[in-house]
């Protein structure tokens, strides 16, 4: 049975913003990060703004949040107590804001507020997703949290707060995408709804990440991205991701790894371990037929070989390291944590949909293999 909830209204493109002209006389609580309020970017959601409405801004989401920041963003919603609370700027901001509306309704007397979400990012996907991954600085790892009450009830989509994005974040995030949308495509939960969006993010992808690094102020190109984006994360909301999260949660986790590094690191070693099913492989294959890498006429561990090449050009092109060698780690350092990694990893809710099985030896030997 194909199951498929897609809850979230979208609104795409540069007239997006027009949606939140037509709020009038409510409460809303906007969570963001030092920057957006900083440097002015917040007034993208303010001066849009009935004058009648009351607005509070928690702007302490942080990379990777913590559940330290979420704690905080809980005791000010309590006071608050919004009818409405905005999600603005990357995946850690808009987690935050997830992380604190899904504690927020765990407590009686407090009425669940509308949920916009304002992504300013391409890759999470997080503006049309049902989970968070918050931090917890003790164990030093991350931690899922899925439910439908933290969908949003709509997302405003706007290429135009992409535009100055720096190049590394482009790149992080760019490979965040791809992620999303290949580990959806061979999830075990994968159907023809979460399939057809996948290959539509990775098409659109391939034409413009590249040139959304080279040039930044590229509208057409970061519009693509930022759609590829949102359909890479319905996707994903729809058929689940695989062991790729489950050992980047860990790395993001314990070194501090950008999640998108992390997962474009180890994209190509667990595509290598999936291959080993035959099934698995042919569906790849599949993949790389369809977005036209090659021609239907190659056999599929061809296809699947020219995929692998794509994902390596596309990390050099935009400067990425290729291997956790690469970032500055040390190796023993690297090492004492390997036996927790892995053991932390085969606890997150990503692996539930991973297509091939894997147990501790395996995500050892895949943490070790992308030193």
């Amino acid at each position: 049975m194909a199951n498929v909830y897609i809850k979230t209204k979208i609104l795409s493109g540069d007239s997006a913003i027009k949606y939140l002209k037509e709020i009038r006389s409510k409460t809303i609580f906007i969570v963001c990060d030092k920057f957006i309020s900083e440097s002015g970017t917040i007034k993208y959601i303010t001066n849009a703004l009935d004058l009648t409405n009351s607005v509070e801004v928690f702007d302490q989401a942080i990379p990777d949040p913590t559940t330290e920041v979420v704690g905080k963003g809980l005791n000010m919603i309590y006071k608050v107590k919004p009818d409405i609370v905005i999600g603005f700027g990357g995946g850690s901001a808009i987690d935050t804001a997830k992380g604190i509306i899904y504690f927020a309704n765990l407590k009686k007397g407090i009425k669940k507020p509308k949920f916009i979400t304002v992504p300013t990012t391409s890759g999470t996907g997080s503006e049309v997703t049902s989970v968070a991954v918050i931090t917890d600085l003790e164990n030093k790892s991350k931690h899922l949290i899925a439910s439908d009450e933290i969908l949003a009830d709509v997302a405003l989509v706007d290429p135009q707060l992409t535009l100055s994005v720096p190049q590394s974040i482009t790149a992080n995030t760019g490979m965040d995408v791809f992620t999303h949308a290949l580990e959806a495509y061979v999830s075990k939960d994968a159907n023809v709804f979460s399939d057809a969006l996948a290959e539509k993010s990775i098409e659109l992808l391939l034409n413009s990440l590249l040139t959304c690094y080279k040039e930044g102020k590229n509208l057409v190109a970061r519009t693509m991205m930022h759609e590829a984006s949102t359909l890479a994360g319905i996707a994903f909301n729809t058929a689940g991701l695989g062991v790729n999260h489950s050992i980047a949660h860990q790395l993001g986790g314990t070194f501090h790894i950008p999640h998108g590094l992390s997962n474009a690191i180890l994209l190509n070693e667990v595509i290598e371990y999936n291959c080993v099913n035959h099934d698995i492989m042919l569906k790849y294959a599949s993949l790389a037929y369809k977005v036209q890498l090659v021609s239907i006429d190659e056999t599929p561990e061809f296809a699947v070989k020219v995929l692998k090449e794509i994902i390596n050009t596309l990390m050099r092109c935009m400067n990425m390291p290729l291997n956790i060698r690469g970032i500055g780690i040390d190796i023993e350092e690297y090492k004492h944590h390997i036996q927790r990694m892995s053991d932390t990893a085969l606890l997150d809710n990503c692996l539930n949909t991973t297509p091939r099985k894997i147990g501790a030896a395996g995500i050892q030997k895949i943490l070790c293999s992308i030193y």
